[in-house]
C-alpha cells in the first residue's frame, strides 16, 4: 500500500487540502497502477517558527502568513 507523505506550513484550509489529496491520490494510483483506495495520504503541517531553510526560521526569513493566497 503506497504511503504519501505531504510536509507543509500551517495555513491551508480544508478545501485546500481535499483538492491535494485527491489530485495526488488519483494521480499515484494512476501511475502506479493501483487501486486509489490503496494509497494513503498523511498531512503533516508545521508551524513557521519551526521551519527553517538557509539557516533561518521561516517565520523570520518570510513573515507571518507567507504562502497564504490571501497574504
Amino acid at each position: 500500500m503506497p504511503i504519501i507523505n505531504i510536509k507543509m506550513a500551517k495555513g491551508r484550509d480544508i478545501e485546500q487540502k481535499r483538492e491535494l489529496v485527491k489530485v495526488f491520490t488519483q494521480d499515484a494510483a494512476r501511475i502506479m497502477d493501483v487501486k486509489p483506495e490503496w494509497i494513503t495520504v498523511i498531512i503533516d503541517e508545521y508551524e513557521r517558527e519551526n521551519w527553517a531553510s538557509e539557516g533561518k526560521l521561516h517565520v523570520d526569513k518570510f513573515g507571518p502568513g507567507f504562502g497564504k493566497k490571501n497574504q
